[in-house]
């Protein structure tokens, strides 16, 4: 199996809906010309994590089905693989998801979001399934913001059930008052960052977490070694793609996999 090169897309929180889609379509055409492969986007960022909760309102059904129409259209044209944190309606409350599209246009499936945040519990509906998708022979698992964070048990399914590698695209922007990070996995700062590390470690996988370029950011993005070791990651604040080259190889389940309740 040849190295995989993935693109995170580190881009500015959008200004609105319209934004998010416009911006999307020109990171899949920029991912691709970078010669990556497959290309992840932050929680949500088609139509816009919505925070604070009063920041937007909620976009409808149709307008999703067409956003997430465009964005296959750049993916087909571009022949890559796109992993779009978005929205999408299952009943009459919106689920915070990740889309998944091929080369060709098509629709490998979904990752809804399955522990939200307690704070999300008012705004959108948890999913109840998690799924394995795969690029060019290389197994993904997808877990969203707080999952991947507060949940390491999300992590280890994925990895038990074959993922090499993990995508963690998520959504963070600076508090007044909060620290404000230049150094990754700066001691002085949250949790957030050296959960990447651990995950990683603990399962002897890939972790790619992505998160939106903004000003005093508490995360980046960045992208993380099976041994738990920083491959790669994303000035703070600095909008673009953080594009890196992983080997497969050098994910295995073992460590995953010994747990005696892995299923």
């Amino acid at each position: 199996m040849t190295r995989l090169r993935i693109a995170l897309a580190n881009l500015e929180i959008p200004q609105n809906p319209e934004d998010s889609v416009v911006r999307a379509e020109r990171a899949v055409r920029a991912a691709a010309a970078a010669d990556a492969r497959i290309v992840c986007f932050p929680e949500a960022y088609v139509p816009g994590y919505p925070w604070p909760p009063q920041s937007r309102k909620a976009v409808s059904a149709d307008f999703l089905e067409a956003a997430h129409e465009r964005i296959a259209q750049a993916a087909r044209e571009s022949h890559i693989y796109v992993v779009l944190g978005t929205e999408r309606y299952v009943s009459d409350k919106p689920r915070l998801t990740a889309l998944v599209l091929r080369p060709d246009g098509d629709r490998a499936g979904y990752q809804d979001k399955v522990q939200l945040d307690p704070a999300e519990d008012s705004t959108y509906e948890a999913g109840s399934d998690r799924r394995i998708f795969e690029v060019d022979g290389f197994r993904f698992g997808i877990v969203i913001c707080h999952e991947g964070f507060r949940y390491p048990e999300t992590v280890r399914w994925a990895v038990c059930n074959g993922a090499q590698l993990v995508f963690h695209p998520h959504y963070s922007e600076a508090e007044p008052g909060a620290f404000q990070p230049t150094e990754f996995a700066d001691p002085r700062n949250s949790f957030h960052e050296k959960a990447f590390l651990c995950r990683a470690a603990e399962n002897n996988c890939y972790v790619a977490a992505v998160n939106c370029a903004s000003p005093g950011s508490p995360t980046t993005s960045a992208v993380v070694r099976p041994d738990g070791m920083l491959l790669s990651h994303q000035p703070y604040g600095k909008p673009g793609l953080l594009v890196c080259d992983i080997d497969p190889a050098e994910a295995t389940p073992l460590l995953a996999q010994r747990l005696k309740t892995c299923s």
